[in-house]
């Protein structure tokens, strides 16, 4: 009974850091609508890299802290509308658009009609019994209004609950292909490493193909983001000349399995940061997490894809 007082006192801390973490960032960007964002300093605040950050304040509230930051601008820019009679180039402007053009745009997706006509909404007779609404749909219920301080944070919980494993993994040696830009044409890398792996005798059938990410997208332009394809090789292999060399580091790691196309992967490592990782009184640990590709494209429809994700355990 001792130890399970201990544990569940554990996980209770633990949720409690996260959610600090992410409360301390909810009330900067409440206080710093009308400046920039400045990211790597949130996560240096929340005492976690930004990579792990905004991954877990995702999980946790359903946006990224950039995301929050553009909504409840949009927020006022559409209170201002109906309450004020500042021009609507003004509130463009005072919601960090750069042109009347791109506040419209945005805005008309965002609300499904253009400001001036949002505007004009408010003053229809018909429209009183339901004045237009300037609350945009957010899972942590913050909005912008008075008293935006003081507002509770929810933190909603999954519809399911994820299948995580904890797992001891020895070291692992990497051959890796270097890749600068989006994550999303990492596939270019792979490329190029299969063309190299192949002839090289690489591609044993016991190798894993993974990917390790450096960057967060949140903090670093997509043209800047770093990241490596690569395939597992053993110890005294020798590597051709055109490929890296990385060690991921033994130790535990988080595993779950994202089953489906790979463009929804983010939507996993969230849920695995946000959800699973503040519950279970467990914290990130040093390295990178990495992706394992257990099929492909070639032999696999893209609702049959399965990549296994490891995070890292303190």
């Amino acid at each position: 009974m001792a130890a399970l007082c201990r544990l569940l006192l554990v996980k209770t801390e633990t949720r409690s850091f996260y959610e600090a973490a992410v409360e301390r960032t909810v009330r900067r960007i409440i206080r710093m609508l009308d400046e920039a964002l400045n990211l790597d300093s949130l996560a240096r605040e929340a005492a976690l890299s930004p990579f792990h950050f905004h991954r877990i304040f995702r999980g946790m509230l359903g946006e990224t802290p950039l995301e929050m930051h553009r909504r409840l601008r949009l927020e006022r820019a559409a209170s201002q509308l109906l309450s004020g009679d500042s021009s609507v180039t003004t509130i463009a402007f005072e919601a960090g658009y750069e042109t009347h053009e791109a506040f419209t745009r945005t805005f008309r997706q965002a609300y499904g009609m253009s400001p001036s006509a949002f505007r004009e909404g408010a003053g229809d007779p018909k429209s009183r019994a339901r004045p237009p609404q300037t609350h945009l749909a957010a899972r942590s219920g913050v909005h912008f209004g008075a008293n935006m301080s003081d507002q509770p944070i929810h933190y909603p919980e999954g519809e399911t609950a994820m299948n995580v494993t904890i797992e001891t993994m020895p070291e692992l040696r990497v051959a890796t292909v270097h890749h600068v830009g989006p994550y999303n044409r990492i596939s270019e890398a792979f490329q190029r490493l299969g063309g190299i792996a192949g002839p090289a005798g690489l591609l044993r059938p016991d190798a894993m193909m993974l990917a390790i990410y450096y960057d967060d997208p949140e903090t670093k332009p997509a043209e800047e983001l770093q990241s490596d394809a690569g395939i597992t090789v053993p110890e005294g292999m020798p590597l051709p000349k055109d490929v890296g060399e990385k060690r991921l580091p033994a130790g535990r790691y988080a595993r779950t399995t994202h089953l489906g196309p790979y463009d929804s992967l983010g939507d996993t490592w969230s849920r695995l940061m946000g959800e699973w990782l503040p519950k279970t009184g467990k914290r990130v640990g040093n390295g990178s997490g990495f992706e394992v590709y257990r099929n492909n494209p070639s032999n696999a429809r893209p609702d049959e894809l399965r990549t296994d994700l490891y995070l890292p355990i303190a």
